[in-house]
């Protein structure tokens, strides 16, 4: 949960988020070529990606269900009438020269999505954030510049058409946003939705989200907005928020020194932390949409709609709020938990299994996640079944091991090994009877110590409970150690 921040009280920023969302579709939005990321350039391509004479597109039946998905998980309303439009677009890694997208009938509109933020004294705030649109494309090829220039900074460009014909949607966010810390939020539970939904893996180095933002600013309480500048080359969340907040105030210095706002489209340099003119900002009269002519118009039933809207899973957001109020958790922990949905159907068939909502939360959360870390794993990659935490809570809460013994087997757990033999032998010593003789025989070998915390350093204490459970190779229940060395030495 990320802390709200304002620009300067006298302005408002005005921000609305396009997101570019690969679909994760074996194969291209109207072909049969692969969609693998990395393989060799011009490797994945075919006639129609191509756009050579004679060939037609047909649409991928599995790139129509994931959009009308994403639009249901998005609030969205899902059009039962919709088109295809040819979208004037060139560019060199463009073959075709025209991009086919849709226009005037999207497959979905009028939706929503709910972001978590905290005020400055921590208390939550949710926000509504409004989507305009979501709508299917296809996406362009790359170019990759190389050698080197004294002007341009390279001496020629190679063309990778790999991604030409790459399955996207499109969802536009109304202006809704006021910061950089707002926006930046709304892209990562966007990402966080299309990943619950298994739409896309939504990896940003990997091209597969892209954001650009649209920001105009505006004195306060002015209702027309000002002149919109559209920012892209962001690749990671941090980079929005920091694209955004330079973008603010670059704006207002230019308002107040009373230079004019151009339309345009800019470049976030990451490296000079700034954003720089790439060009004048096209219009969509410069596009020349036009209905397609290959390709059917869409009509999605009510049977199939209805289908697919039983297929989708519990959201992140319902998730956070179905663990703070009914399990109790903290906000903090509901939002680890929920971040990734493999994790939160491990936490849920732990609790399942009978393990401690709270308890689960803080192994998950912190001694799990901190080995997922290091070893670069997730968490299906590791040995310790949801079942077996919800054993090893369980034998922590009765008494029959300590929670110190447990982090010490910790690794081997990890591993696979069960916690019946992990954990074999280490049963905790509980019975008075057997602990009580122990005690004695501690104290009785350190009379040293006994004298000094009879003279008043009772921080010795810590000593001789120390000794009784490396005695005991720590098998001895701690509470009931505590009490009975507590006993003796005040005896």
């Amino acid at each position: 949960m990320t802390t709200a921040t304002t620009v300067k009280t006298e302005y408002e920023a005005i921000i609305g988020l396009e997101t570019h969302c690969q679909l994760s579709t074996n194969t291209k939005i109207f072909s049969n070529s692969s969609t693998a990321f990395g393989s060799d350039p011009n490797t994945n391509i075919d006639p129609v990606c191509m756009g050579l004479p004679g060939v037609l597109p047909v649409l991928n039946e599995k790139v129509l269900e994931y959009a009308v998905k994403a639009g249901l998980a998005l609030n969205c309303q899902i059009a039962k009438y919709s088109k295809f439009d040819r979208k004037q677009y060139f560019y060199p890694d463009l073959p075709k020269n025209y991009q086919i997208s849709q226009y005037d009938l999207p497959i979905a509109e009028h939706g929503w999505l709910e972001i978590e933020l905290v005020d400055a004294e921590g208390n939550p705030i949710r926000k509504r954030i409004g989507i305009t649109r979501l709508h299917m494309e296809e996406d362009a090829g790359k170019l990759v510049h190389a050698g080197s220039d004294r002007l341009s900074g390279s001496s020629y460009s190679l063309v990778d058409y790999n991604r030409a014909g790459i399955p996207l949607v499109e969802i536009v966010s109304e202006p809704d946003l006021r910061s950089g810390v707002e926006a930046a939020e709304y892209a990562e539970e966007l990402r966080r939705i299309v990943r619950y939904l298994g739409v896309s893996d939504g990896n940003m180095e990997q091209g597969s989200l892209r954001c650009d933002v649209n920001i105009s600013v505006r004195p306060v309480g002015r209702e027309e907005f000002g002149t919109k500048v559209e920012i892209k080359n962001m690749n990671s969340f941090s980079a929005i928020q920091r694209a955004i907040d330079y973008e603010i105030e670059r704006q207002i210095a230019a308002i107040e020194a009373g230079d004019r706002i151009i339309q345009e489209t800019r470049l976030w340099q990451e490296g000079a932390q700034c954003t720089s003119s790439m060009r004048v900002k096209e219009g969509s009269s410069d596009y020349r949409y036009f209905p397609e002519p290959d390709l059917a118009p869409i009509e999605v039933s009510n049977e199939q709609l209805e289908q697919w809207r039983s297929e989708l899973p519990e959201l992140p957001a319902q998730k956070r709020h179905h663990y703070e109020s009914e399990l109790g958790l903290s906000p903090y922990d509901a939002r680890v938990l929920t971040e990734d949905r493999s994790i939160a159907e491990y936490f849920e068939t732990a609790i399942a299994s009978g393990a401690n909502a709270k308890a689960a939360a803080n192994w998950i959360t912190q001694d799990i996640a901190a080995h997922l870390n290091k070893q670069k794993l997730t968490i299906s990659q590791i040995g310790l079944t949801p079942t077996n935490l919800a054993d090893i809570i369980t034998r922590i809460e009765t008494g029959k091991i300590s929670n110190a013994q447990a982090k010490q087997k910790l690794p081997d757990l990890l591993s696979g090994i069960s916690p019946e033999k992990a954990f074999a032998g280490l049963e905790l010593i509980t019975d008075p009877s057997v602990l009580e003789p122990i005690v004695d025989e501690v104290i009785a070998a350190n009379s040293k110590e006994l004298e000094k915390y009879r003279n008043g350093n009772t921080n010795l204490k810590g000593f001789f409970v120390g000794q009784v459970l490396k005695k005991t190779d720590k098998r001895a229940d701690p509470k009931l150690t505590n009490e009975l060395v507590e006993k003796k030495l005040n005896a």
